[in-house]
C-alpha cells in the first residue's frame, strides 16, 4: 500500500508540475501580499508549517520594485501588517522577518483584513501581477465572499493553500481561475509537496497547456485590460531560418492557439505586453511539437453527472487503433486509498462511483499506447454535499 501511495504521489507530480521549468531569481514582477490566518482557530503547529512553508515559497524571487514586492497580513480578531510591500528588498531581510512573525490567536475576522488587503493592493495604478496568497485552515473563513469579489473586480489575483480540513466550497468559490493551478489543498505535513507548482502559478510567465503535432495553446497571465493596451504575439521555428508570424491581440486576452505547426519542430514564441507606447516585460517560452505519426492522448479529461457518491470521468480523442487500454485512477486528496479501473480502447468514459461526499478527488486517466509508451493526464474535482447531511464547517 505504501508502494501504491508513493506511486500515486509521483504520478500526481509529474502530471500537475508544469515542465516548463525557468531560473526564478530576475523571471517577473508582481505584488505578493500574504494573507496568514493567526487566529486562535489555527494549532501552533499549523501556523509554524504555514509560516516555513511560505518562506521557503519566497526564496528564490529578486526583492523590491521592479522584481517582486511582497507583504504579510495576519489575521485575528484585528488584523495586523507584519510588514508592507515596500519594506523588504533583498531575501536575507525577509527571511529574518518570517522567522520573527508569532501568532495573534484570537477570532478569525478574516473580513477586516480584506478590507486592509485591498487598500494595499489597488493604492498604486503600477500595472504589474497582483497577488493575494491566503493560506489557511479553511475551517471558518467567514463571509469572504464579496470581499474577494471586489479584489478580483480590481485585477487582484486570488490564490488559496488551505488545510484539508477547510471549507472547500467557499475556497472554490473565492479563488481566481484556474482552480487547479490556484488552488490547493493538502495535509499541513505534506504541505511542500505543492512549493513548486504554487510557485510556477504565481510567477508571470508565457506556458504552453495544450499541445499536439501541429498546434499549440499559450496561456499567460494578463497584465492589460481591454481598453488598456494591446499584446504583440510572434513565433518562429528555432532551429532553421523560417518564418516569423507575428499577431496583435487584444488586452483582456490571457490565451492563443498557434495553428498550423509542423510536427516535430522546435518554436520559440514571444509575447510582449504595451501599455500607452511603454513596454513591458517580454515573455518567452520554447517548446517542441509532437511527431506526425502520434496523438499523444488523452488530450482531454471531463467530469459530469457529480454527486456525493459518484462523478462521470469521460476521455477524448479516442484511439482504438493506437491505444491498447485506457487506465483510471482515483481518491481522495492528499491521502486516500487509491482505487483503479481498466477499461478496453473502445471506452471513453466511466462511472466513479463508492465516494465519500463533499470531499476533494484526484482523477488521472492513463493511455498505454501501441509502442508501449503511456501518456497520462489529471484532473482535480470534488464531489457534492449529502443531501439532508450535516453542512460542511462554516
Amino acid at each position: 500500500m505504501e508502494q501504491k501511495a508513493d506511486h500515486w504521489y509521483k504520478l500526481k507530480l509529474t502530471v500537475l508540475f508544469s515542465l516548463l521549468l525557468c531560473t526564478v531569481l530576475n523571471c517577473c514582477e508582481g505584488d505578493i501580499l500574504l494573507l496568514l490566518d493567526s487566529s486562535g482557530s489555527i494549532a501552533n503547529y499549523e501556523f509554524s508549517h504555514l509560516l516555513d512553508f511560505a518562506a521557503s515559497l519566497l526564496h528564490p524571487f529578486s526583492l523590491g520594485r521592479g522584481h517582486v514586492r511582497v507583504g504579510l497580513l495576519l489575521v485575528g480578531s484585528n488584523p495586523h501588517l507584519e510588514f508592507g510591500l515596500d519594506v523588504h528588498d533583498n531575501q536575507e531581510s525577509l527571511q529574518t522577518a518570517m522567522q520573527r512573525v508569532r501568532q495573534l490567536k484570537g477570532d478569525t475576522n478574516t473580513e477586516a483584513a480584506l478590507s486592509v488587503a485591498q487598500q494595499l493592493l489597488t493604492e498604486t495604478q503600477v500595472k504589474v501581477p497582483k497577488i493575494l496568497l491566503w493560506l489557511t485552515d479553511g475551517v471558518q473563513p467567514g463571509d469572504v465572499d464579496k470581499p474577494m469579489l471586489e479584489l478580483k473586480a480590481r485585477g487582484v489575483y486570488v490564490l488559496v493553500a488551505s488545510t484539508v480540513h477547510g471549507n472547500y466550497q467557499v475556497l472554490q468559490r473565492v479563488v481566481t481561475p484556474p482552480m487547479e493551478s490556484h488552488l490547493y489543498s493538502v495535509d499541513i505535513d505534506d504541505i511542500a509537496i505543492i512549493t513548486e507548482e504554487l510557485r510556477k502559478a504565481i510567477i508571470e510567465r508565457l506556458r504552453v497547456v495544450n499541445l499536439t503535432s501541429h498546434s499549440a495553446v499559450l496561456q499567460w497571465r494578463p497584465v492589460l485590460s481591454a481598453d488598456s493596451g494591446y499584446y504583440e504575439l510572434w513565433y518562429k521555428p528555432k532551429s532553421r531560418t523560417g518564418p516569423e508570424i507575428r499577431r496583435t491581440l487584444t488586452g483582456d486576452s490571457s490565451m492563443a492557439e498557434l495553428k498550423n505547426l509542423q510536427p516535430e519542430m522546435t518554436y520559440t514564441a514571444f509575447l510582449r505586453p504595451e501599455f500607452n507606447q511603454e513596454l513591458l516585460n517580454t515573455l518567452t517560452v520554447t517548446f517542441t511539437t509532437f511527431p506526425g505519426k502520434n496523438i499523444h492522448g488523452p488530450a482531454v479529461v471531463s467530469l459530469s453527472d457529480a454527486g456525493p457518491h459518484q462523478i462521470r470521468v469521460s476521455w477524448g480523442p479516442l484511439q482504438p487503433a493506437r491505444v491498447r487500454r485506457y487506465t483510471v485512477e482515483y481518491g481522495a486528496i492528499p491521502s486516500g486509498r487509491v482505487r483503479t479501473v481498466t477499461l478496453p480502447r473502445q471506452k471513453n468514459s466511466t462511472l466513479l462511483t463508492g465516494l465519500e461526499p463533499n470531499t476533494q478527488y484526484l482523477v488521472t486517466v492513463s493511455a498505454l499506447h501501441a509502442d508501449g509508451k503511456e501518456r497520462a493526464m489529471s484532473v482535480r474535482t470534488c464531489t457534492l454535499q449529502e443531501f439532508g447531511g450535516s453542512p460542511p464547517p462554516s
